[in-house]
């Protein structure tokens, strides 16, 4: 099982606080024959539905010293899931879990913000300071 990130217990505690039940940590995925960790999975229930959102989470620090190196890797690693989720669990959603001065870095600029609608790329950003998310971007 992989090293969770640095802020693998911020982002769960942030969707806690949001009303999301964290169902597996990590989440494991079967991509092809080999074995694939998603951070996180959680559900929420939607008013009286009984069958609710689900998601999961893969989760990034952006600590190393190039946001655009830790991007790519990121990203790549994102595709990877998103389409093993769409074979197996396709009414989960995937998300990239990013902290803010990563994203303000990154999608400040409309190149990247091509690449992230291009590859429908669903992003959480989160204020590791604060111990919150500040953004849903679907």
């Amino acid at each position: 099982m992989p090293a969770k990130d640095k802020f693998h217990d911020i982002v769960k505690l942030a969707l806690e606080r949001e009303s999301w039940m964290i169902t597996d940590d990590p989440y494991r995925i079967m991509l092809g024959k080999k074995k694939g960790f998603i951070d996180l999975a959680a559900e929420r229930l939607v008013g009286a539905e009984k069958d609710g959102q689900k998601i999961a989470v893969e989760i990034k620090s952006f600590l190393r010293p190039s946001n655009l190196d830790a991007f790519e890797e990121a990203l790549g690693q994102f595709l990877i899931y998103k389409t093993a989720l769409k074979r197996i669990e396709p009414d989960r959603l995937l998300y990239l879990a990013l902290p803010v001065d990563a994203y303000k870095d990154l999608f400040d600029d409309s190149f990247f913000q091509g690449i992230r609608q291009q590859f429908d790329v669903s992003l959480i950003v989160y204020d590791e300071d604060e111990q919150t998310i500040t953004q849903w971007i679907s």
